[in-house]
């Protein structure tokens, strides 16, 4: 059974509810309808319903048993603003609340934060910011974490490979760059792999020194010791970390080393140009950003993304919910 197969046997039947606030873009709606005919999962739509008609009209789409959530009309905005004026502790008063949710975006968080959907994708049309807030704000993270990353999972033929942090957090410290670690292998986990971590750096093994080779030794340290029977390593150079011969010679006492299929990046930089490369050069479908770390799934799309990736990143958002319950 291949991945994308073995996704969608996992969510089939779930009755899983995934919040689209993005409902007049087209690559979105046409994802839509798709998941809705397969029977995957129970798509919400968020926005002005003439308006989501009128799309889909000129698209030729069937909303035919589709859920529309109008901010505007919404019989229990009332309480969605109390909800949301009590999770925003003081930040923010009930006419500031009435104004922000009326945005497709922190309107949509605040249904999965009330558990009357399951989780939320957005991103075709806003920035990562505008997706992520409202998450930290409303749903926040889990218990035991403190952020949020963003993993990419890298497909090629038979390759699967995690890619993580290549989205949100520009320079973590020693111990954000622990936690993403330990969160990319529980995504990788939700894929089938078994996880073999390597934190990378320019270094492998004390070939080089200073600072940014001390935050992924450190970082390494409290990896191992928060989960110590994860198979993780670091410090090591991409090389090493992947292919078995330089592995040998770099770090031949590792168990990860030459091996490894996930790859935790020291910074944002190295991490989006990184997979980039893999995705442009390399041939590699990168599918996320997925956003680890968040009490609820919240997935965030590339503004240059098809209907094709909104379809795919449903089912993995939709996986997700599944693997936190």
């Amino acid at each position: 059974m291949s991945l994308a197969e073995r996704l969608i046997n996992n969510i089939k039947g779930e009755n899983i509810r995934i919040v689209f606030p993005e409902a007049t873009d087209p690559r979105v709606l046409g994802a839509v309808v798709r998941l809705k005919r397969e029977e995957l999962l129970e798509p919400v739509l968020v926005g002005n319903p003439d308006e989501i008609y009128k799309v889909a009209e000129d698209q030729g789409f069937n909303l035919t048993d589709i859920e529309i959530f109008d901010p505007e009309n919404y019989d229990k905005f009332d309480e969605m603003v109390a909800s949301f004026v009590d999770r925003r502790n003081g930040k923010a008063t009930e006419e500031q609340a009435r104004e922000v949710l009326k945005g497709g975006n922190y309107f949509g968080t605040m249904l999965v934060y009330m558990d009357i959907a399951d989780g939320l994708i957005s991103g075709a049309v806003h920035s990562t910011s505008d997706t992520v807030r409202p998450a930290l704000q409303i749903v926040k993270t889990r218990p035991g974490t403190s952020l949020t990353s963003g993993a990419f999972l890298m497909l090629r033929k038979n390759d699967q490979f995690i890619f993580s942090d290549c989205a949100i957090n520009p320079n973590p410290n020693a111990e954000q760059l622990a936690e993403i670690a330990i969160e990319s292998a529980r995504t990788a986990k939700m894929f089938g792999i078994d996880p073999k971590v390597a934190l990378l750096s320019f270094s492998t093994k004390g070939s080089a020194s200073g600072d940014m080779v001390s935050k992924v030794v450190d970082a390494t340290k409290i990896a191992k010791e928060q989960a110590p029977d994860l198979a993780l390593d670091g410090e090591l150079q991409f090389d090493a970390a992947f292919t078995p011969d330089v592995a040998m010679k770099k770090a031949p006492e590792s168990d990860v080393a030459g091996n490894a299929n996930v790859f935790v990046f020291p910074e944002l930089q190295s991490g989006n140009i990184g997979y980039k490369i893999a995705q442009r050069l390399g041939g590699f479908e990168a599918i996320g950003p997925i956003l680890q770390g968040l009490a609820k799934p919240i997935a965030d799309l590339s503004r240059g993304c098809t209907e094709e990736d909104v379809y795919k990143l449903s089912i993995i958002t939709a996986n997700q919910f599944l693997l936190q319950e």
